[in-house]
């Protein structure tokens, strides 16, 4: 029998270990999406215990405790930090066979050295003592985590009305090796179906560009300007979290027509909505092209679905699911409106429901030139997919229907500082399932002709995909 999370985790086979062991484990981290405070970062701030910097904002956590029957006070709630973990640390034995299992120990073990120990209510005070203790120690900051795992590269995800001004602070320290960059995140940019909301979003642009947006033709060129200032500052990727893609007809008159409409304050019909995001969508990915960025989207997810959850406790806390929007079509002409203007930049595609993954996978393949290796690429396992059996689904379809070689591999998506050994995760996946076909003799038995694959899509590919000098 194999001990749980052993360092065979995962590992089925003598050609995954070796592949995971002499090709794998050395690469260091790319991280070119993610939810992390850089504020935290340009601080280099160390978190007072382990519920700061481990259940705090983590809804993949407070969901399970909230499915085990936890009171909303011990997760979001006025209860204290040592409460909330003694709560999580009695849920983590009802979360066997689900990921969080994993991860929760792979975290103490990769982080913290507790190895041979679970967590649960009868160790919760002393993996709690044990882990805070050393969170205040100078290896445990923010840039002490991020040297520890080995990130190269950290690309947080942004407003464009963000003034930068903690990635400026990050820039110019010395002795700090990781490069923190901005993504340029629009999405309020085309938030029209709340004109309150797109208003105040609006004026903050204005603030920042130091400009009266009063018409459609201000607004396009504060974008632009903001778009040119993130360059500026080292941007080369843009991110969209949206349902399913917009591709309506539209022309400038109609578009300047709802601008005007929305911004007096009035609403909008349904057609003009999507009118109006499909006309942000072209305007956005066209300034991506032109500056040579890599543009994301992520699709799919149907969120704050609970009303009552949403109003006490705000979005992002854990009431979002997989949607079954209508993608392919929308998608096809989108990309295919951009290419035949000679504006598709490098795209990045993550779909939330699992249905999509072959859509997805023959997708990329349509808008393939030539130009770049995988210019067109299917993303990582997302969300709820970011699990064993969703990314081995992922990468088997897009080896089956594209090039698995050329994949950008992992990233976090994530808000958590503790997040890192998620990539080891991937690796250990990735190299179990190469492993398996080389002894089943589906692959040949050339572990350096392999390996250097393996490499290739830990870091290699990303570091020679975006571009981005280290």
């Amino acid at each position: 029998m194999t001990p749980f999370l052993s360092e065979d985790f995962l590992l089925q086979t003598e050609t995954a270990r070796v592949l995971y062991n002499e090709f794998a484990k050395v690469m260091p981290i790319y991280d070119y999406h993610c939810h992390l405070p850089v504020k935290e970062i340009a601080e280099d701030k160390n978190f007072a215990n382990l519920t700061q910097i481990w259940l705090y904002g983590d809804h993949y956590k407070w969901r399970a405790m909230r499915a085990n029957g936890v009171d909303e006070r011990f997760i979001t709630g006025d209860a204290t930090d040592f409460e909330k973990f003694e709560a999580w640390a009695a849920t983590v034995p009802q979360t066997l066979c689900n990921p969080l299992y994993h991860w929760t120990h792979l975290e103490l073990k990769r982080y913290f050295g507790i190895s041979g120990k679970l967590l649960n209510a009868d160790t919760a005070k002393e993996v709690f003592d044990t882990c805070t203790e050393k969170l205040q120690t100078p290896a445990f900051s923010t840039r002490g985590i991020l040297q520890m795992m080995d990130v190269r590269v950290v690309c947080t995800t942004d407003d464009p009305v963000d003034s930068l001004e903690h990635h400026r602070t990050i820039m110019n320290s010395a002795n700090f090796p990781v490069k923190v960059l901005p993504a340029f995140r629009p999405d309020k940019a085309m938030a029209v179906e709340s004109p309150q909301d797109f208003n105040a979003w609006v004026d903050q642009l204005e603030a920042s560009t130091d400009m009266t947006i009063d018409k459609y033709d201000k607004f396009r060129e504060a974008l632009q300007n903001r778009h040119t200032y993130f360059h500026q500052m080292g941007c080369r990727l843009s991110d969209h979290g949206i349902e399913q893609p917009y591709a309506e007809d539209f022309t400038l008159r109609d578009i300047v027509r709802d601008f005007d409409q929305v911004r007096s304050g009035k609403e909008l019909a349904p057609q003009a909505i999507r009118r109006f995001k499909s006309a942000m969508l072209i305007e956005l990915a066209q300034l991506d092209a032109e500056k040579g960025w890599t543009q994301q989207f992520h699709l799919g997810a149907l969120r704050n679905t609970n009303t009552r959850a949403l109003q006490t406790l705000g979005p992002d806390t854990g009431y979002d699911s997989m949607g079954d929007f209508e993608i392919a079509r929308p998608l096809a002409r989108l990309l295919d409106a951009l290419e035949r203007k000679g504006k598709l930049a490098k795209t990045i595609l993550y779909v939330l429901n699992p249905r999509d993954n072959e859509m997805i996978a023959t997708m990329i393949g349509n808008f393939q030139d030539g130009s770049v290796p995988g210019k067109m690429q299917f993303g990582s396992a997302w969300w709820f997919n970011d699990q064993k059996d969703g990314m081995e689904q992922q990468m088997k379809i897009l080896a089956n229907m594209g090039l698995l070689s050329r994949f950008v591999g992992m990233l976090t998506d994530s808000r958590s500082f503790l997040s890192y050994p998620r990539h080891e995760y991937f690796r250990r996946v990735l190299c179990n399932l190469l492993g398996v076909d080389v002894e089943n003799g589906e692959l040949p038995n050339d572990l350096p002709l392999i390996g250097e694959m393996v490499k290739d899509i830990c870091f290699r590919n990303a570091v020679n995909y975006f571009g981005i000098k280290l």
